[in-house]
Parts: C-alpha cells; structure tokens; sequence
C-alpha cells in the first residue's frame, strides 16, 4: 500500500515540492535499479536520491512507496493520436494509455500525420490515409507550428509529431497515381523541410498508404536525404508486411516483406540515416520465417553505417481494413460487374493463392467493426459469420465489404508469435511501442490496454529482456531515438513524468482482459492524474507538453 504524509497542505500546488520516498527506481539508462527517492518540484525532477536518506528534501507532500518500482513515465514509440489530440474532448483517446503508464508519444507514423499541408490545400479530404480524419476535432493544423500552438497544455499527454510522406504528397496531387512533377516535387520536399525546421521529430513513411504506395526509390531517397540533413530519423512502414502481398504482382520467388526491406536498404545505404522499422510483423504463417533475414539485412545495414533499429508491440494481432485481402481492381467495379461469374471466379482463384501462399484463411479475420447496425458480427470470425449465414467463406467476406462500404475494420494474425516477440525483446536494437488507437465503435485493438505492462510481465517472468532494459527500451532509448529533450530519463533536470507499478502484480497477472494491471500512479509534467484507477480530468485538459525537435 502506497502510504502519502502531507505536510502544511493535502494539495499538490505550484511551487510545492513532492518527495516519492523508498521506490525501486529504474531510471532508465538500463542500469540496475536502486532503492531511492525522487524529490520534484512544480514540473521538474529536483533529486534523485541513490539511497533512503532524503531527509535534506524539506518536501511538502511526501509519498511513501514501500518498494513500489517507479520509472520515467512511459513514451509510446509508435503512436497516431496526433489525429486524437485535436479532438474537441481528446481525454476518452487517451484514457487507457494513461492507464497503461504512457505519459508520452511520438505521433504522426505511417506516413500519415495530421500535419504536412499548405493552407488553402484542395486535397485536405485525402489526409489520414482513410483511417483518420478531421471529425470532431478543433481545427485543421497544416504545419507543426500551428499544430503545437493548438495542442501544447491543452492534451492530456506530452507529444512529439513525426511529419508524414503520405500527408505531403496527398497535399500537391491527392491520391495520383503516377511520378511527381517537378514542381510537384519540390513542392513535397519544402513541406517535409519546412516541418523539420519548425520541431518535427522525424519523417514516416506509409508504402502501404495511399499515396505513398506510388513514390518510387528515387522520390523516397530525397525524402531520407533530408532526413540526414536534419539529422531526424526516417520511419516506415514498408511496402509489404507479409510473403505475399498486393505491393508486387509476383506471387512466387522473394517473399514480399524481404522485397520490401530490400527496398530500404536501397534508400538508405551508403547515407548515415537514422532508419527505423515501423512494427516488425510477419503477417501470415508463412511469413514468420522470413524473420531471421529481416534481423540479418537490419544488422548488416547497421555495419554500414546505417543507424537501423525497429520496434514491436506485445500482440500477436493486428489492425487492418478489411478490404486488405481484397484486390483494388474488384474494389473499384461496379455491383452489377461484381456478380459477374468470371470476376467472382477470378477473384476466388486469386484470394484461395493469396491465402495458402500467407498461411492465413477467413478464420484468421476477425469482425471489429462493420457498421451502424451490424453489431451482431463484432467479435466473430468471418468463418464463424458464414456458418451462422450458411454462406461459403468468400461470399460472407465479400457481404461483410459491401455492408461496410469496404472500409470494415478487422483484428486479424497471427501478426507474429510469441517466441518471436521473446526473441526481438531482447534484441539491442529494437524498441517498444503500442501503434493502437481508440476506435469510436466495435471492438477495440488489445494494445491501448496492457501492451506495456506486458512487456514488463514477459520480463519478470523470464522471458523477455532483463526488467532495466526493459524499461530502457520504454524510456530513455526511446527518448534518445527521437531526441527528446529531458525526457525518459529519472534525473535531476529533466520532466517529471513518472510511472509508479507493483512488480508483484505484473507478475502474477492475466493478460489481455480489456484492462491494465500494475499501475499504481502516473505523474505527467509533475501532476498527478492517475491514482488508485482514478484519472484526475480536470488536470489531465492541461498537462500535455507539445515536444519540438530543434
């Protein structure tokens, strides 16, 4: 039990001084832990006290945490509420990441950023790759300046917004189909710049993202050219995912992932850029043997010079449309031409290939959301749908597209293992991330609720990385990766975001409950906003910083 003694006041005010006393502190070096206080004032980290002695603190509110583990406030490493910190009340988006330990996130992934246009754009309906948007939100913000200005102390969490490919090229062609311009080029390339001058993190790129999926290398070279320049690093997620894809039309020979990150050794060597991998997954059972060469090219790109690191999230699953076996050609035919028998017959043949080339079938897809009175199919395989309809398999996939107007959203995998999520947790160079969002309706991604208390777990019971490391790879080598100033790590000087959790019950739990476990208490900025389950609201509309990359 957390024990708290006040002095002269129970309110935490500015200026007053809050001493978390006897905590087991990771401070994120990925160093030994050491029984210790942490004395804060107002937003920073006054001292780090390396023994039970801080009786010179002269604190005002005292918390004793009785062997507790305290951390640096968690920073999610592959986020998109970027897109969720402009809405008009952005606390429900947050909530469970909170929940979870996040004080922190590095937005704007996948080449999709809620920044990266000019004002007056005529493609502003083309930013969020189908995925996001600007519903019930409090502006659109083309810049990151802007975008800082409407956001700094007015979100729950800290943010630092990566700028994306997708969003730039959207906003000087839309979704063509074709090579830039040279205008249209340099068009591009001024809006990336221009946000990395203005505190960007970085730029992602989306290759499986409208309209990223049309940039050839070469665009994608000057794209990672300014990268270097700016010294920032270059996110993607690539071309393919999986053995088999839509990306390339062969469906035999090289294994689309390992085509995909063949790709990205082509941009970046020879270039001193800072390449981060986006989600190693392996969509598919026959796609997880490909991970033993992913691992391979990104250590080879790291001996030449190549600063490559990737990152996971602690799920075997994964977020998809539900169109994501579907062909674009079948997509775009009319009703009537759908129905012929030699394009359904086409498509069977096609989608039966795709699916034992993948090792994945209709009972890997499982219904998130489809729509506004198609409730009924949430949480239940496309396999289980066609039996309960008495259809085949493909003709209740294809009725689920048409119902959602082919934008469903569907949990599918396996997406990796657990064996291969063990092995990548101990990897030097790979870092650790949720890439979950809250969705408004069906059933939610597993990942807002407890993907960072499971990483801690694995660890804690033997089979992840070591627990300093493990908090490392959430913390400070995060923080570090994107620069982050004073950020990630438990030092005199820096923020005082801090995650309080009981090691014994992230043992001793179950996961995967729609629920976190182990969180005691999440300071962000100094404030207290989560204690005993309970979020504080009322601080939480003020304690998000904006983070600039200068």
């Amino acid at each position: 039990m957390i024990k708290q003694q006040v002095k002269n006041t129970g309110e935490v005010n500015v200026g007053m001084k809050t001493l978390l006393k006897n905590g087991k502190i990771y401070d994120g070096t990925g160093k030994d832990a050491f029984v210790g206080s942490i004395l804060i004032e107002d937003n920073k980290i006054i001292k780090v006290f390396p023994d039970d002695d801080p009786s010179e603190a002269n604190a005002d509110y005292t918390v004793d945490l009785n062997g507790l583990s305290v951390s640096s406030g968690f920073i999610d490493g592959h986020s998109h509420n970027d897109w969720f910190a402009i809405k008009n009340d952005p606390l429900p988006y947050f909530d469970p990441f909170i929940r979870q330990g996040i004080t922190t996130f590095v937005t704007g992934n996948c080449g999709i950023s809620e920044i990266g246009f000019d004002k007056d754009c005529e493609y502003v309906d083309k930013m969020g790759g189908g995925l996001f948007g600007f519903r019930n939100t409090k502006g659109e913000y083309g810049n990151i300046s802007e975008y800082f200005e409407a956001t700094d102390r007015k979100m729950p969490c800290n943010m630092a917004v990566l700028v994306g490919h997708c969003s730039a090229r959207a906003a000087v062609s839309g979704y063509a189909n074709r090579k830039l311009s040279s205008d249209e080029e340099d068009k591009m390339l001024a809006i990336i710049e221009e946000n990395l001058k203005q505190g960007a993190a970085g730029v992602s790129l989306g290759l499986m993202y409208e309209p990223g999926l049309y940039a050839d290398v070469e665009e994608l070279k000057k794209v990672a050219a300014l990268c270097v320049k700016y010294d920032k690093p270059l996110t993607v997620h690539p071309r393919a995912n999986s053995a088999v894809s839509m990306a390339y039309p062969e469906l035999f020979g090289r294994s689309h992932i390992l085509r995909a990150v063949d790709e990205l050794v082509e941009i970046a060597k020879g270039t001193k850029l800072k390449l981060h991998y986006s989600h190693a997954i392996f969509v598919g059972k026959r796609s997880l043997k490909d991970k033993d060469e992913f691992v391979q090219i990104m250590s080879d790109l790291r001996k030449d010079g190549v600063d490559a690191m990737f990152d996971i999230y602690n799920e075997c699953l994964g977020v998809s449309v539900i169109t994501v076996i579907l062909p674009t050609w079948y997509q775009g035919m009319s009703l009537e031409e759908r129905k012929k028998p030699i394009n359904r017959i086409k498509l069977s043949i096609l989608i039966k290939a795709t699916s034992a080339l993948l090792g994945f079938g209709f009972d890997d897809i499982q219904i998130a959301y489809i729509g506004k009175g198609y409730e009924k199919y949430e949480g239940k395989t496309v396999h289980e749908i066609a039996k309960e309809e008495n259809m085949k398999d493909l003709d209740a996939y294809l009725m689920l597209c048409e119902k959602s107007d082919f934008c469903g959203r569907v949990n599918m995998g396996p997406y990796s293992t657990p064996e291969i999520i063990s092995d990548f947790e101990k990897n030097e160079f790979c870092l650790y991330m949720t890439d979950g969002w809250v969705e408004e309706h069906g059933i939610q991604n597993p990942v807002i609720y407890d993907c960072y208390p499971k990483f801690i777990r694995d660890s804690l019971l033997g089979t992840g990385c070591s627990m300093p490391m493990t908090i490392r790879k959430m913390t400070g080598a995060i923080s570090d990766r994107f620069s982050l100033k004073e950020r990630g790590y438990l030092k005199e000087g820096y923020y005082a975001d801090l995650t309080v959790f009981d090691e014994d019950e992230i043992k001793a739990a179950t996961p995967d409950q729609g629920k976190p476990f182990g969180i005691k208490k999440v300071y962000i900025n100094g404030q207290l906003v989560l204690e005993d389950g309970q979020l504080s609201a009322e601080k939480l509309k003020t304690t998000g910083m904006a983070l600039s990359v200068n």
